[in-house]
């Protein structure tokens, strides 16, 4: 690395902050469940956009940077936040003493190696990612957007900023706006639909992540983050040793309540809900998503996915699950259990994914429909796109216009809170 002198780098420095002061503020996208970043795949497909690019199509209209985030795909929202905060201020993830010590019985470590962002590209000596907006504070803020547990994730950086879990107790002020796309604020019955019907797909998913030892943040290809819970496999360590090692691995457990699994259960949703307020120095706005229509036969009212839904969603969306008749899908299911949150008839209509009833905004918070006037403090609902499934509000169809449009008028409300 070349030496450059101090007073280059503060001059450098001043200018970066000048510019991001005299700027606009950029716009950070945070992905949802089992998602990914910008890098992943090489990025010849897109979590954003899918063989489109949103992130380019919001810095080209709005002249703005934008940012692709990416954080633990299957970990939970705190975990996830913490990320999210290194990843864009630099430094060493900490995920915090009393956070690891609750949650010890799974193997979480509070601060793991491989989660480390360095906020100087000239002072990096062990070459990690660089943070994506080292400047970020109250005079240099930034609009959060999230897709699905996305959505939860920035609501859930929020609150520990205010709570001054991170940022050192002094980052109130640093985010204008928090977006959430088709999020499960209050949970979706599709992960108990799954869990119900497909009792051992979280060991599954752990299988997969010994059988390709992606459990760390390296290389190009998926990657799981889970280096807080020791499952990034170790240079000197085979495959074999890395499967005996992680087999069983307690977070895969559907009674670990550290994981992306229990948050977006309604059930989960409800806990994550009565810790994670709204605050009253952000504006807050959602969109909401409906790909399913109401039909009723022999005096029974369900929902079924329109034609144009996704074809993977399709199984899941409508009355039963296909092709195992006698589950009841999203547009049929039901709980009333003794002890956990009652779902009934008004969570049938769906995006195929995440129950639209659900992505207005946090139970408990006020929501409110935008009549043209954001509020802070409370959730203003942009609009239902109707026929739009989870998928095609991030542009992953094959003519994504419908989902830029969706952009284009969110930054038009965003530019105007500035």
């Amino acid at each position: 690395m070349k030496f450059i002198p101090g007073f280059i780098l503060a001059a450098w420095l001043a200018v970066g902050g000048a510019h991001a002061a005299d700027g606009k503020p950029p716009v950070v996208l945070v992905h949802g469940f089992f998602g990914f970043d910008h890098t992943t795949l090489g990025g010849s497909f897109r979590y954003w956009g899918g063989f489109n690019d949103i992130a380019h199509h919001i810095r080209a209209g709005s002249g703005r940077d934008v940012f692709t985030a990416g954080v633990g795909p299957v970990s939970s929202n705190w975990d996830r936040a913490i990320e999210l905060y290194y990843q864009l201020k630099g430094g060493c993830a900490d995920y915090g003493a009393s956070h690891a010590a609750q949650h010890a019985s799974a193997g979480h470590v509070q601060k793991p190696a491989g989660k480390c962002w360095a906020a100087d590209p000239t002072n990096n000596p062990e070459k990690y990612p660089l943070a994506l907006y080292p400047q970020w504070d109250a005079a240099h803020p930034i609009h959060l957007v999230g897709h699905s547990q996305g959505g939860q994730t920035i609501r859930t950086l929020i609150q520990l900023m205010d709570q001054g879990t991170v940022g050192n107790g002094g980052a109130r002020g640093w985010v204008i706006s928090a977006t959430s796309i088709a999020t499960p604020h209050n949970g979706t019955t599709l992960r108990d639909i799954v869990v119900d019907w497909l009792p051992d797909v979280s060991t599954l998913a752990g299988l997969a992540v010994q059988a390709s030892g992606a459990g760390g943040s390296g290389g190009s290809g998926f990657k799981y983050r889970l280096e807080q819970f020791n499952m990034k496999a170790s240079a000197a360590e085979s495959i074999d040793d890395f499967f005996e090692r992680t087999r069983g691995h307690p977070f895969w457990n559907l009674n670990n309540h550290d994981s992306a699994q229990w948050d977006l259960a309604p059930d989960g949703a409800s806990e994550l809900n009565s810790w994670v307020k709204t605050s009253p120095d952000v504006y807050y706005f959602s969109f909401s998503a409906q790909a399913t229509e109401s039909l009723s036969l022999f005096g029974k009212e369900f929902q079924y996915p329109r034609s144009d839904m996704i074809f993977f969603l399709q199984g899941m969306a409508g009355e039963w699950v296909v092709p195992s008749f006698g589950h009841p899908g999203m547009g049929s299911f039901r709980q009333a259990a003794p002890g956990r949150v009652p779902t009934d008839q008004r969570w049938f209509a769906n995006d195929g994914v995440v129950n639209t009833i659900s992505m207005a905004g946090p139970e408990g918070s006020k929501i409110q429909a935008l009549d043209g006037t954001p509020v802070k403090g409370v959730w203003n609902h942009i609009g239902t796109m109707q026929g739009m499934d989870h998928f095609d509000v991030i542009g992953w169809d094959a003519k994504p216009s419908a989902a830029l449009k969706m952009y284009d008028q969110l930054m038009a409300i965003l530019s105007k809170l500035e």
